[in-house]
């Protein structure tokens, strides 16, 4: 087995009409073959490459990383002397892909990195959750080195991402006792040594994943007399183990044990500043979110994947009244829906990924060269596409991991709640993913105002006039009813020019829009597809979708103002 290989639907979304210029800015239209004997030639050589790190990886998930899955959940990793001790499945995987040569997956070649296009680390991210949602937040955390790459200096770059290519961890260090969503709140002290140019750090962070990690992000208040977000810098720290940087405690969670999620203290650690003071919080770390919101697609698609390849196998094998359970409606219904949902994940994240490789492209040859206007045009349409799925995406792909975790177990029966089986890792692992990097409610916040703006709107046009196959026509003419649905909720919605209205059917429009989007995306790539492998799930998500936008469509038509009240709690 090869979590790469045994997936069509992932090799195929490297066949999408966007790569070519994806990988043609990605490789500045190949500038490194003459410098490095593994830069890709041409877009072929590029795709090859990708396909080939990505079965290296789909094998060590498979053969490695799922293996160790269980015996890393009972054990956990510990502390000892004020430092993590990784499990030892994990420490195990962490080996495994330091071998093998692949962190670093979208660095630079001249830093030891590979320059995939996040569209090929996603893949990866995907895969590794398939196999142990937990430990993606380890692999998951090159995150960071994107922040560096992106926002550092060239010393700070040439000091850090050589090792990350050779395995260094990585931690994003945000959050505080007193400072979780609120980020504006953050206290940990910075203060600049004018005697030997450094930051030195001072104070408490809490619930930090992979808290013990060699190199760390910090964000910490670098202005005094400042308490909002204006008066916040980042900073990345060294973790050499010099007792500046002690762990507290590590977490005990509900799920992904193996990731160790540490209470930290800072004690004159040495820092150094990444861009300019004052940007931190404004800037560096809401790039750094929506990277990380991209990881939780990732994982959320993965462990989605898990749970339906654990629900699949024992429905075909589990016999009862003479028959497998899978020829029993009732369980078939609830599978189909479960991959439905998983294909619809699936789908929404590869496209959001595909915006955000284009966007960040242009980002990175603006820092070389000026754009001209059409690719500065490009780059805004760009941006602001990915601007408004990257909620949409960690919404949905998270809410679905929770449900179809929760399916799993259901289609196990009784088996599914005893420790015998995946399943009910899956479920433990999945309850995080609603809530870490912006819990659902602050993704609905986020996305909004692509619903009030039209956003939304405009990309279900654009997509309604994409290539559909002729024999889907009906599928499109039910997608273009529940689209006026959704056009005049939102109208219905604008209207009563009520902010707190607003507020309280922001969900349901935002799922609207989902949905829709969702389902026009499965509709496409069943239509792009030869081997038939999405139009099962295409007409099974667009009949799930259907009833959900009419029933937020009635509610909104129906609901008054004044109703709002009636939700209150006294």
């Amino acid at each position: 087995m090869n979590f790469f290989n045994d997936n069509p639907a992932i090799k195929f979304q490297l066949s999408h009409p966007l790569m070519p210029k994806i990988v043609a800015l990605k490789e500045r239209n190949y500038a490194d073959k003459d410098k490095f004997d593994y830069a890709a030639r041409d877009f072929e050589d590029a795709i090859d490459s990708y396909e080939k790190v990505l079965e290296i990886i789909g094998g060590i998930c498979s053969d490695i990383i799922a293996p160790n899955a269980e015996s890393v959940d009972h054990d956990g990793p510990q502390v000892e002397n004020s430092r993590v001790i990784y499990a030892r499945g994990t420490q195990e995987n962490h080996d495994a892909l330091t071998q093998a040569g692949v962190y670093g997956i979208t660095l630079p070649r001249q830093y030891g990195g590979l320059n995939f296009p996040m569209v090929a680390y996603v893949m990866s991210g995907e895969m590794v959750s398939r196999a142990d949602a937990g430990f993606a937040n380890i692999w998951g955390l090159q995150d960071c080195a994107e922040t560096i790459s992106e926002f550092a200096s060239d010393e700070i770059k040439a000091e850090f991402l050589p090792r990350v290519c050779e395995g260094a961890t990585c931690s994003m260090d945000l959050t505080e006792p007193d400072a979780g969503s609120d980020l504006q709140a953050v206290q940990l002290k910075a203060t600049f040594n004018e005697a030997d140019g450094m930051w030195y750090l001072n104070g408490v962070k809490r619930f930090i994943t992979n808290g013990d990690a060699q190199i760390k992000l910090v964000l910490a208040r670098s202005e005094d007399g400042t308490t909002d977000g204006r008066g916040l810098s980042y900073f990345v720290a060294d973790n050499k183990h010099d007792h500046t940087v002690l762990v507290r405690r590590i977490e005990n969670k509900l799920g992904i044990k193996g990731s160790p999620t540490c209470e930290l203290v800072f004690n004159n650690t040495p820092a150094q500043l990444v861009g300019t003071r004052r940007m931190g919080l404004i800037k560096y770390v809401m790039s750094l979110m929506n990277g990380a919101r991209l990881g939780i697609g990732a994982q959320s698609t993965g462990l989605s994947a898990a749970a339906y390849t654990e629900a699949l196998n024992y429905a075909r094998e589990r016999r009862q009244f003479g028959k497998a359970i899978i020829e029993f409606p009732a369980v078939y219904e609830m599978l189909s829906i479960i991959k439905a949902k998983l294909d619809a994940s699936r789908a929404l994240l590869y496209e959001t990924t595909r915006f955000v490789d284009v966007y960040k492209a242009y980002e990175g040859i603006e820092s070389e060269r000026k754009l001209t206007p059409e690719e500065k045009a490009e780059f805004k349409e760009y941006l602001k596409l990915a601007d408004a799925l990257t909620p949409m995406l960690k919404m949905f792909s998270s809410e679905y991991a929770n449900q179809n975790a929760y399916d799993s177990i259901q289609v196990h029966g009784g088996s599914g709640f005893m420790k015998d089986y995946a399943c009910e890792r899956h479920f433990r692992d999945a309850r995080i993913m609603t809530i870490y990097e912006g819990t659902s409610q602050l993704q609905v916040v986020a996305a909004i105002r692509h619903v009030t703006t039209g956003n939304y709107l405009k990309m279900i046009r654009d997509y309604d006039n994409q290539y559909i196959k002729p024999e889907f026509t009906s599928f499109r003419k039910r997608l273009q009813i529940m689209t006026n649905l959704f056009a005049n909720a939102v109208a219905r919605v604008n209207e009563v020019k009520n902010q707190e209205y607003l507020d309280f059917q922001s969900r349901r429009l935002v799922e609207m829009g989902g949905h829709i989007i969702m389902s026009y995306l499965l509709l496409i790539d069943a239509s792009r597809d030869t081997e038939d492998q999405f139009r099962k799930s295409a007409e099974v998500y667009l009949n799930f979708a259907e009833v959900e936008v009419r029933r937020h469509a009635a509610f909104i038509k129906t609901f008054e103002v004044d109703n709002v009240d009636v939700y209150k709690v006294q």
